[in-house]
Formats: structure tokens, C-alpha cells, sequence
């Protein structure tokens, strides 16, 4: 039997996705953990100096051990070809594959050190308000790590963010204000501001609510225990417009509460566009003139961040650059 080397020939870099037989497992005796956590870092990521980040490592070393992990396979794994890097289809299928390795490596361990074999989770911290907006990154990663159990937990920042400090919650998400070095923080979405209106409201007629016209209005905002970091957003907005806005004397818990309030015709609702499936009484209409987008950001602990908190953020950082989550005329 002919033995090939583990190199790439020329030929095989400009055949993305080649692949060559490996002798008698000579050459999966050669993969290295690292190398494989490396690579999964890497397709998380899609970009080489922020998986470099993430490893704590440079990122010419993470570049070389990818090299040598594909040379080892005989298989280019990366597309480095366009601006941006991308699986190729061999890469597409090794991470399923890389990925059960790992959590099969982590799972030994546990048991090794006599730890109780359960499932990993995820526990993210989320009001209503901002469920939507972080549903697809959520729906991605259920579909990416399909043994992870993910716990919602409804709480608004200041909670998450005392959760978080106490290693009660993975995740937040909210506008962040001000937080603490202990934890970091990341923009993942603007979302238009706008009003929720009965259909037959005066307004219901407008493609968009000048700010103004909330004067006249009696505003729902949320329960101040809950999302001070919206309503603080909202009363600045009305500030700069020059008045301060009528409050509906109450509160609610969710936004399903919230559309019942206005169906009864007591009030007006400010929520966010990533919420706006209304239904067929309800109309939403977005704020001008040149309103403020809402941010909605992701939280996490700065220090020893749990793996699959660290792959929610880089999900979402992947789906706000293919979405244009962050671009202001683009957001939804």
C-alpha cells in the first residue's frame, strides 16, 4: 500500500474540500484536542483574530494549527479564499463531528472527577420585551447544539446583572448601562422604537408617529422594577421633544398584558419593532423623526464565561453581521 504524506499539494489548495484516505488511522492518531477546539472556536466565529481572542492565544498560532489540523486530515476545512472565511463542505461536516468529540471529552472528565453526568445547559435572563429580538440567535443555537438545555429566565437588567454576579445566569440581554467590569457587554441589535395603537386609533392611519403626538396620549411604559433602562429610554426621548409624557397609572408584567390595555382603548404602548406582531386590532407604527434606535445588548460574566454562554455571543455576533442587526436602516 502507497503512503501519502499528511501535506496538501498545491493541487489540493485550489480543490476546496479535498479529501484523501487516511492510512490505517495513522493520521487521527495525530488530532490534538486543541486543535479541534480551535477549529470549533474558528467556525464560530468565522473570523481568525476574534477566535484568536477567545483562545487566548495569537492569532498566527491559531492560523498554524489550523494548517496543521488539515494537514493532518489531508482535507482543507477553511475557504480562505473570499474577504470573509467560510466552511468548506468537508469543514461543514468535521464540526458536527469535532463538536460530539468535545462534549464526549467534557463528559469524561465529569465523570472522572466523580461529577453527576448531566446535561449542559444554558441560562439566559430575557424579558418580554426582548425576547424577540433575541429569538433567532436562540433558534440557532438550539439547532447547533441540540443537547443543550436552555433556561429562560425572566428578569430585567439589574437582576441579570446581580445573577450573573452570583453564577445564577450564563446570559443577559437588555440595553446595558453602566455595567461592571466584572461583566462584559456587546451590541447585538438596534430595534426601531414605535407605538402600539388600537386599530381604530386617530393615529392607526400614519406610517409613522411624529413624537409629538404622545403629548395627547397616556403612555404604557414597563413596570419600572422590571426595565427602568427602557423607560428611562423613552422619557429621554420625549424630554428632547419637549414634554413629559401622561403615565398610565398601573403596570403590567409582559407584552401580551400590555396589548390588552391598549385593545381596551386606556392607553398607548412604546415597545420596540422586534415586537410588533400586533395581531389584527393592534397597529404598530414607528417614532419620528430620527428616533433613537433601542439597543439591545448581551451580557455575560467577564471572567470564566461558561463555553456555551461564550457561543450564544459569538451566534449572535454572526447573525448580526449577516442580518445587519446593527445597522440602523436595516434593524427589525
Amino acid at each position: 500500500m502507497t503512503h501519502r504524506s499528511g501535506h496538501l499539494t498545491s493541487a489540493d489548495r485550489n480543490t476546496p474540500g479535498v479529501v484523501r484516505a487516511m492510512s490505517d488511522g495513522v493520521a487521527a492518531g495525530r488530532l490534538e484536542l486543541r486543535q479541534l477546539r480551535f477549529f470549533v472556536t474558528v467556525a464560530e466565529e468565522l473570523h481568525f483574530g476574534r477566535a484568536a481572542t477567545r483562545e487566548h492565544i495569537a492569532p498566527s498560532a491559531l492560523t498554524t494549527q489550523l494548517q496543521r489540523l488539515e494537514r493532518t486530515l489531508g482535507v482543507l476545512l477553511v475557504d480562505r479564499t473570499g474577504r470573509q472565511i467560510s466552511l468548506t463542505a468537508a469543514g461543514a461536516r468535521f464540526l458536527i463531528e469535532a463538536r460530539q468529540i468535545l462534549e464526549h471529552v467534557d463528559r469524561a472528565a465529569m465523570v472522572a472527577l466523580g461529577a453527576a453526568l448531566t446535561p449542559p445547559t444554558l441560562r439566559i435572563g430575557v424579558l418580554d420585551e426582548g425576547y424577540d429580538a433575541i429569538r433567532p440567535v436562540l433558534r440557532t443555537i438550539r439547532a447547533t447544539h441540540p443537547d443543550l438545555e436552555i433556561h429562560q429566565v425572566t428578569a430585567g437588567v439589574p437582576e441579570q446583572c446581580r445573577l450573573l454576579a452570583d453564577g445564577r445566569l450564563d446570559v443577559g440581554v437588555g440595553r446595558v448601562t453602566g455595567a461592571t467590569p466584572a461583566l462584559a457587554s456587546e451590541l447585538f441589535r438596534l430595534d426601531p422604537l414605535g407605538v402600539l395603537v388600537r386599530a381604530d386609533h386617530p393615529l392607526a392611519g400614519r406610517s409613522a408617529v411624529p413624537v409629538a403626538c404622545l403629548r395627547d396620549e397616556t403612555l404604557l411604559l414597563a413596570d419600572d422594577d422590571r426595565a427602568p433602562e427602557f423607560n428611562e429610554f423613552v422619557a429621554d426621548i420625549c424630554r428632547a421633544a419637549g414634554f413629559f409624557p401622561a403615565m398610565f397609572p398601573g403596570s403590567v408584567q409582559n407584552v401580551r398584558a400590555a396589548a390588552d390595555l391598549v385593545l381596551q382603548g386606556t392607553c398607548v404602548a412604546c415597545v420596540p419593532g422586534s415586537v410588533a406582531a400586533a395581531g389584527a386590532d393592534l397597529v404598530w407604527l414607528p417614532l419620528e423623526p430620527a428616533v433613537p434606535h433601542y439597543p439591545w445588548s448581551l451580557l455575560w460574566r467577564a471572567q470564566n464565561p461558561s463555553r456555551h454562554a461564550v457561543a450564544l455571543v459569538a451566534t449572535a455576533r454572526r447573525l448580526c453581521d449577516e442580518n445587519g442587526w446593527r445597522s440602523v436602516g436595516l434593524a427589525s
